[in-house]
């Protein structure tokens, strides 16, 4: 997980303006815990999902998710990821990378905001960051963490041991049929799958969170939608994945 400066205080003319910005930082975080090596209640309910965009007519290629992601677990793949993550109804950042799922997690991304610009690299064994912001600004190798994985087979599983009520049906995402599962997550129950998040998310008042997530009929997540309140402002990551193959091999970068 990349971490960020406190910001200083500011004139209370721009406290509203401090305030979406400290839970900017914080939500994008959390959004970036995927890619850089790296969500009811009223206090942790996120904003209503959005309207479905299943089509009105039956999709063709239906599956149970169950079944798909039973598949999901014996095959390990690459994805290419875009991210955004939103705050107050505004965009703070975007994150486009590649990575390997459903095994032990290496990728890269470049994530972008205003006044960030910064690419990382997960290996095996390490983690590496630059940030293109700076000129000239090198390589930074860190120690990767126990905890960094990437577990979206696993937030569809909590879903679904929810009940019928996460099953929305099949819809079709980039014109693949794919399973839309839905509901809202406390933020306890993702402390085994997902303890980087788990742990951001507490430190910042998080208590549970919403998701809407999309599956293919071979249990590979094509969509990722979480929503929460933090700090009192509405906030959401959304990623897509597509471009799936083999599991790939991401080395150190050179320079």
């Amino acid at each position: 997980m990349m971490t960020f400066p406190a910001l200083p205080a500011l004139p209370a003319r721009r406290a509203r303006r401090t305030t979406v910005s400290v839970a900017a930082v914080a939500v994008v975080a959390v959004g970036l815990s995927v890619l850089s090596g790296c969500k009811g209640s009223p206090s942790g309910a996120g904003a209503p999902a959005p309207a479905s965009s299943a089509s009105a007519a039956p999709v063709a290629g239906a599956f149970e998710p169950e079944q798909a992601l039973a598949e999901a677990e014996k095959t390990p793949y690459a994805a290419s990821i875009k991210g955004v993550t939103e705050a107050a109804g505004q965009e703070l950042s975007t994150m486009t990378g590649r990575s390997n799922l459903g095994t032990l997690f290496t990728g890269r991304a470049e994530i972008r905001s205003t006044g960030l610009w910064m690419e990382t690299v997960t290996t095996t064994d390490a983690n590496y960051v630059r940030n293109r912001t700076q000129d000239g600004s090198g390589w930074v190798k860190t120690p990767r963490s126990p905890d960094n994985e990437a577990n979206y087979a696993g937030y569809a599983k909590l879903l679904l041991a929810a009940g019928p009520s996460a099953k929305k049906g099949m819809e079709t995402r980039g014109g693949v049929p794919a399973y839309h599962l839905a509901g809202h997550l406390a933020l306890d129950q993702v402390a085994s799958i997902d303890p980087r998040t788990h742990r951001s998310m507490k430190a910042k008042g998080v208590t549970g969170f919403d998701i809407d997530q999309w599956i293919d009929s071979q249990g590979r997540t094509v969509r990722f939608e979480q929503r929460m309140e933090m700090r009192g402002v509405q906030a959401v990551n959304k990623i897509d994945f597509s471009e799936f193959g083999p599991v790939e091999t991401f080395a150190a970068p050179q320079g």
